[in-house]
């Protein structure tokens, strides 16, 4: 029989934060495939843990899954860690998630520390919905970054990043740029003895990082585009138009000009007989002239 692909979560900082479940299978595992085997050998040592390791990294990591799903349909369980936290979650482990179920094999998640909900539940933003973005592409892909920040521009969940701190005071600014600015809560070192939670706004973040090295890893959890700002801003842009060509507009593409005055209503926030009577108006006053 084949054995089974075993995603185990690791701690984010502090080893106490390790399931039981965990530990007897990364001890009952036939082989332990982590991200940096230089890194997972503390945890391991710890731990008293001497299931033989492989590495399975971003630069090996569709060549290695052929090898461990050798491994795994000549019976062998295989329990994946990354160097903190959930496997798969803005990392390698994902390809070998989809290689291990296109070949029919069983995988499971052994659930555990995960920096981005981690951060979230500690940032005082809302928790009800929000997206997680991992590491914006490097500055070295402008086209790509501009998209995803064009993208998150108009985002309304909470937003979640991942950033180095070689990287932090770039990708404030870049956001600041891009988003305007929002609150935002930085989280440093999480669940470690020197861990920093930051409620800010990104304006007051750029000028405390301009006087202040960034140190250690970042989860950044950022406000989301308010649905009412959003509503706002839009109904700003009808009003630059005038009424009457807020009426073309709809009205050109073909429908009824009883229906196109209840849109340029909801449009402009205004009532349906408020733009009846600026309509009526407008048309006495081109009668005189």
């Amino acid at each position: 029989m084949s054995g089974k692909l075993l995603l185990c979560a690791t701690p984010i900082g502090n080893l106490g934060d390790i399931t039981f479940r965990v530990l007897e299978t990364l001890k009952a595992a036939d082989m332990i495939a982590a991200e940096d085997t230089r890194n997972s050998i503390k945890l391991l040592n710890h731990f008293d843990i001497h299931t033989p390791m492989t590495s399975y990294h971003e630069y090996n990591k569709v060549e290695k899954a052929i090898y461990l799903i050798d491994k795994i349909n000549q019976g062998m369980n295989i329990a994946l860690i990354t160097d903190a936290g959930t496997p798969a979650i803005s990392d390698p482990g994902e390809v070998l998630v989809r290689m291990c179920q296109e070949a029919g094999i069983i995988v499971t998640s052994l659930p555990g520390p995960a920096a981005c909900i981690t951060a979230l539940t500690l940032s005082g933003l809302s928790t009800r919905r929000f997206c997680f973005e991992g590491f914006l592409p490097g500055t070295e892909d402008k086209r790509e970054r501009k998209a995803i920040l064009e993208d998150l521009k108009d985002e309304s969940r909470t937003i979640i990043l991942y950033e180095a701190p070689h990287h932090l005071r770039i990708v404030l600014k870049d956001l600041y740029d891009a988003l305007g600015n929002r609150r935002i809560t930085i989280c440093r070192e999480l669940t470690k003895k020197f861990e920093d939670i930051m409620p800010t706004t990104l304006e007051q973040a750029i000028a405390y990082y301009n006087e202040k090295d960034p140190r250690g890893e970042y989860v950044l959890v950022i406000e989301g585009h308010s649905l009412e700002k959003q509503a706002q801003e839009k109904q700003a842009d009808w009003q630059e138009m005038s009424i009457a060509d807020h009426m073309k507009y709809y009205e050109e593409t073909g429908i009824s000009h009883k229906d196109a005055m209840k849109k340029v209503a909801v449009d402009r926030g205004v009532g349906k007989r408020e733009i009846y009577q600026a309509l009526l108006k407008l048309d006495e006053e081109n009668r005189v002239f």
